[in-house]
């Protein structure tokens, strides 16, 4: 139990301590898991794994985790013992030894964690121990390379999300601004979508994805840049603890723009600059 008693957890507001207590709860279960054998099969865990790693150079085997992928200017895909975040979800940071990972299911990412800067979540994958130089500037000395895996914590969601149906006269559909953007490039328009921001992101997008108790907001389906939305207008959507995140139903008119490269990372189609907005109850 080493790891529990390193200085592991950067603790930022009181309201920091439920999720990071709910995190280190979970290293602890995964701990237990694999040292009772519960899944069943012959699952290490990923802090055993790290101190002995050079007897499993060359091996196939599974092993379970909390993996953190993180893209843009700094690449990160890696297994850990665990995670701790801030409390709104943000700066995922590894506990522990970590292995780099190679070959992680895309499809899988979807059912973690994603707060907007990074994918992360308890796994188990099944795959071969590499030696040699992995991640950005070689700093991982050892790699997996995933043949199979599967999820530990699957979360669950929420789904809110506009219908894919025009909109009133004068007005355009985000579904339709996503596919034909350069038809509606330069011009104002009016759409209806639902408004996220976290500080990271700030986005209108074709639905909303929440745990099942409400937490943990995410937007999903077409997405586009959003910039100007009016803090007002904020206080009428649903925000969260320490001002960590808002999200709500929208209807926007501003400015349209296609061509990509704008957000993020630059990693948005379209961009949207409001004029004004209203909440739709």
């Amino acid at each position: 139990m080493l790891l529990l008693n390193k200085n592991i957890v950067r603790m930022v507001k009181d309201a920091s301590m439920l999720r990071v207590y709910r995190l280190v709860i979970g290293i602890i279960l995964l701990i237990t898991m694999t040292g009772c054998g519960l899944f069943g099969d012959d699952t290490l865990h990923i802090a055993d794994v790290a101190a002995n790693i050079d007897q499993y150079v060359g091996q196939d085997i599974t092993v379970a985790g909390a993996y953190i992928n993180k893209t843009g200017s700094t690449t990160l895909s890696i297994l850990a013992a665990g995670v701790s975040t801030l409390d709104n979800g943000f700066d995922a940071q590894p506990l522990g030894d970590a292995i780099w990972v190679d070959n992680f299911s895309e499809e899988l990412k979807l059912g973690l964690h994603r707060p907007g800067d990074a994918v992360y979540g308890f796994v188990k994958v099944t795959g071969r121990i590499e030696a040699g130089s992995f991640g950005e500037g070689g700093a991982y000395t050892h790699r997996i390379a995933v043949t199979n895996a599967e999820i530990i914590e699957q979360i669950n969601r929420i789904e809110y999300r506009i219908d894919n149906q025009p909109l009133a006269a004068g007005q355009v559909s985000l579904h339709e601004l996503y596919d034909n953007g350069a038809t509606y490039n330069g011009q104002t328009v009016t759409t209806q979508g639902y408004y996220f921001w976290n500080s990271v992101i700030y986005v209108l997008a074709e639905g909303i994805a929440v745990h099942e108790d409400g937490s943990s907001p995410q937007p999903v389906g077409k997405i586009i840049w959003m910039e100007g939305f009016p803090p007002d207008k904020s206080a009428e959507l649903t925000i969260g603890p320490n001002n960590s995140y808002v999200w709500g139903k929208v209807e926007v008119t501003g400015q349209f723009q296609s061509g990509g490269g704008f957000g993020h990372a630059g990693a948005y189609t379209a961009l949207f600059q409001v004029s004004s907005a209203n909440p739709i109850k």
